[in-house]
């Protein structure tokens, strides 16, 4: 007897059915049907591919049609094809179920990894089913671009197959959240965060990637994942260039916020008078941060603006009269640049302080 994990074990009750649609030359009934159909779900089930399937059915229609008699061999051409036809529905219909359980599972495992809501073990069980071990150290890159990109999207896709072809399995994840691309590595391949950068800064059409620092152990991912996140805002807010980011470059910037209330008093103090001038204190600002921005180069800053040399000495010794503050002076010039750069994570003078 054919064992369950053969095809010819999901054969059960064909030939009676084709044997006896031939023998009136009628179609197959609904029931008969789904029957047929009922077989090639369980057979999907069990993990049978199609193609040994169907050479089964038509293996098993030849020793039918040593049978037939007279013209109802006229009718076993279409009474298989409606038969194959409908396993191969039931078939795939089963798989297709299958595929949706497991995109809603590895969906389910990206949300639980990326916010720390579950059980550490049960979520490290989890992953290895998905080629992470999270007993290791991991960092996490986010691409996103000038649109939300989702699983199953070109530019998804794209960019797997990329990675896949360059490294293989190097037990790497990349998935969507929120329409952005992300990238789970290893700590100690980091050539694979900076491909896949490489990979999504063009696939995006110029978008943006921020790589967070490697962290160990369970919640090292959610550490990471959000280290990247706020590095892409930063970039957003500090208007900073340049496609990649990294978390660990920018360290400065959560330092400098960290007392809130601090860094809102010494904006006000530092830059509250610029908002006398004519204009506001929005102009002065930028002329400052390109200032800053060009190492204190205020020909290269005068460029950036689209001012004279003049316009912009004129400015700088605006700022110098209305704040007290020198911006030629090493030491007024850094007590100015940390104000420019608190006014900027504040999203002053837009914003209240």
């Amino acid at each position: 007897m054919a064992g369950t994990d053969t095809p010819e074990a999901y054969l059960s009750g064909y030939d009676g059915i084709i044997a006896a649609a031939c023998a009136t030359g009628r179609r197959l009934s609904r029931d008969e049907l789904e029957a047929l159909r009922a077989q090639g779900e369980r057979a999907a089930e069990a993990g049978l591919g199609l193609r040994a399937l169907v050479r089964a059915h038509l293996c098993a229609a030849q020793e039918v049609s040593a049978r037939l008699r007279g013209r109802e061999a006229d009718h076993l051409l279409v009474a298989v094809e409606q038969a194959v036809d409908a396993f191969a529905e039931g078939h795939e219909r089963a798989q297709r179920l299958a595929i949706r359980q497991q995109e809603a599972a590895r969906r389910e495992f990206i949300d639980d990894l990326l916010h720390g809501r579950t059980d550490a073990g049960r979520l490290a069980e989890r992953a290895a089913r998905f080629g992470l071990l999270l007993s290791h150290a991991h960092a996490v890159a986010v691409a996103e671009g000038p649109e939300p990109y989702e699983d199953g999207y070109a530019v998804t896709r794209g960019v797997e197959a990329s990675l896949g072809a360059r490294f293989g399995d190097r037990r790497t994840l990349l998935t969507t959240k929120n329409g952005r691309l992300i990238c789970i590595a290893p700590a100690d391949e980091t050539d694979v965060l900076s491909f896949f950068a490489k990979q999504a800064y063009a696939a995006t059409d110029g978008g943006r990637v921020a790589i967070g620092r490697s962290h160990p152990g369970v919640g090292g991912v959610v550490h990471s994942y959000e280290e990247a996140l706020n590095a892409l805002d930063l970039a957003a807010r500090m208007q900073l260039e340049g496609p990649v980011l990294r978390a660990a470059d920018l360290l400065v910037y959560p330092v400098l916020t960290r007392d809130r209330q601090a860094m809102a008093d010494l904006v006000r103090s530092v830059l509250g008078p610029l908002q006398g001038a004519r204009g506001g204190a929005r102009p002065l600002i930028d002329t400052l941060t390109a200032y800053f921005d060009t190492g204190c180069v205020s020909a290269e800053a005068a460029r950036r603006l689209s001012l004279s040399v003049r316009a912009m000495t004129y400015r700088l010794d605006r700022i110098h009269r209305l704040t007290g503050a020198d911006p030629g002076d090493p030491v007024d010039r850094y007590t100015l640049q940390t104000a420019v750069i608190g006014a900027r994570l504040l999203d002053w003078p837009d914003q209240e302080l």
